[in-house]
């Protein structure tokens, strides 16, 4: 794998870059469509892969390994071919899934014991078995194993945590260098800086992150609750000491304002489940705001959806028909909802790479944030 860097802005710390894989290049900034088990909720792959058209997708280790478990994925070739998806894959390590199980889960030096949200039975992650069972789903991209912290959080809870956290990634490290491609593919590691939101631990585990010189960085423990403002800082403070030559991922993160803002501050890389499950349930993003399309304001307002035409539904529904189906519950409504948001998504990334290109990211970001957040 490869990172190119071809463009910083000169007002801002966005940067425009290539991530280069065996499976296709990424471009950068870019958002990552979650595909939790082994598919975007409610879209088909032709349409992700004609329609949407991400250069990256995310699969979730936890839930993968619960069903449909890695003896499968194996015998089916690693979950690009069991989904019939030839671009990049990139694989969380089930921390934050086991984070949110934190009423069934039981954290020691050696790992997690958790119970499965399916059927209660008890499972054990470790470091190790993180990167085991990632090798057996065979994302290009995969996670160190970490904790991901509540907010608000302890202080020394928070330290704790980060100083185990570094310790599993040298576990993580070392299993993964022991331990071969499975799928005729490279696949290489992303450590995760943790730290809560107090800055002296932020920077500690950034720079023991970036000592560990590997491939890209991930940024986590954020988007958990804490305000906006705090986020941007933590993020900061972290992409000022991760390297600049190597990509910057901010998980879990979030609203389109969140990833303009963050775009800003150098990050390159996003994953969010907001615009599908804010779709499922009738929110859709826009470059002028967003539209609850459950209100009766659009029953009778026959003008496209989003004129904008991000996705072929855009101007193949009416508003008043798209909220028409959820009224009556109808699933195609929370189909055409998640393939806009997504759509816009892309478009919003790729529009901001443009714009990064081009020399006038910042004046352009002021502007859309401004937009986006009106309620329409």
């Amino acid at each position: 794998m490869k990172f190119d860097l071809l463009q910083n802005d000169p007002k801002s710390q966005a940067r425009a870059g290539v991530i280069h894989t065996d499976h296709g290049k990424i471009e950068t900034p870019i958002f990552m469509p979650v595909g939790t088990v082994g598919t975007v909720k409610g879209v088909h792959q032709r349409e992700l892969e004609q329609e949407i058209n991400p250069d990256i997708i995310l699969g979730n280790t936890y839930h993968l390994y619960l069903r449909p478990g890695t003896d499968i994925l194996e015998k089916a070739g690693g979950l690009h071919k069991f989904m019939n998806w030839d671009r990049p894959i990139l694989t969380d390590s089930g921390g934050y899934q086991v984070y949110s199980l934190s009423s069934n889960r039981k954290i020691k030096e050696e790992g997690v014991k958790f119970k499965s949200h399916i059927d209660g039975s008890y499972h054990t992650f470790t470091p190790e078995r993180a990167m085991d069972i990632q090798r057996s789903i065979g994302g290009d991209i995969i996670m160190a194993f970490d904790e991901c912290t509540p907010y608000p959080c302890d202080y020394n809870y928070a330290r704790r945590s980060m100083h185990m956290t570094h310790r599993w990634l040298k576990r993580c490290i070392t299993r993964f260098d022991e331990t071969p491609d499975l799928y005729g593919h490279k696949q290489t590691l992303f450590p995760i800086v943790q730290g809560s939101t107090y800055i002296d631990l932020r920077k500690q585990s950034a720079e023991a992150i970036a000592a560990t010189e590997q491939f890209g960085n991930a940024i986590g423990g954020l988007s958990v609750g804490e305000p906006a403002e705090e986020m941007y800082a933590m993020t900061e403070v972290v992409t000022a000491i991760l390297p600049k030559e190597k990509p910057r991922y901010l998980m879990g993160v979030g609203t389109p304002i969140n990833l303009l803002e963050n775009v800003a501050l150098g990050v390159d890389m996003f994953d969010c489940v907001m615009p599908t499950r804010n779709g499922r349930n009738g929110m859709i993003f826009t470059a002028h705001g967003t539209m609850n399309m459950k209100n009766k304001k659009w029953e009778e307002d026959f003008s496209p959806l989003d004129p904008a035409n991000y996705a072929w539904v855009d101007t193949a529904y009416t508003k008043a028909y798209v909220r028409h189906l959820f009224t009556v519950n109808e699933m195609l409504g929370r189909q055409i909802c998640t393939i806009h948001n997504l759509s816009f998504y892309l478009w919003l990334m790729r529009e901001a790479r443009k714009h990064i290109l081009a020399g006038d990211f910042s004046t352009w970001k002021d502007k859309m944030v401004k937009q986006l957040d009106n309620r329409l």
